[in-house]
């Protein structure tokens, strides 16, 4: 384990976390999500669990990426308060 790059992935993640429930845009924290969970990926691989990593990059930063985008497209974007 490299302990300074789990440190800075640990930051990201908690910014990214934080940056999706602040924005209105349902696209933009999709997008958000997504590099969420790139960077979930990412501390997955550095552990040494590459099968959940893998998992997690196909699931998580793929196809719920890709399914929470058709679905805001079939609704409105922005929210209304």
């Amino acid at each position: 384990m490299i302990v300074p790059f789990d440190i800075i992935i640990l930051i990201f993640l908690v910014i990214t976390a934080l940056i999706s429930l602040r924005v209105r845009d349902l696209l933009g924290a999709t997008m958000i999500l997504g590099v969420y969970s790139f960077l979930i990926c990412l501390l997955w691989a550095e552990m040494g669990a590459v099968d959940v990593a893998f998992t997690e990059a196909a699931v998580g930063a793929g196809v719920s990426t890709v399914f929470m985008i058709a679905t805001i497209y079939h609704t409105r974007r922005h929210s209304s308060d």
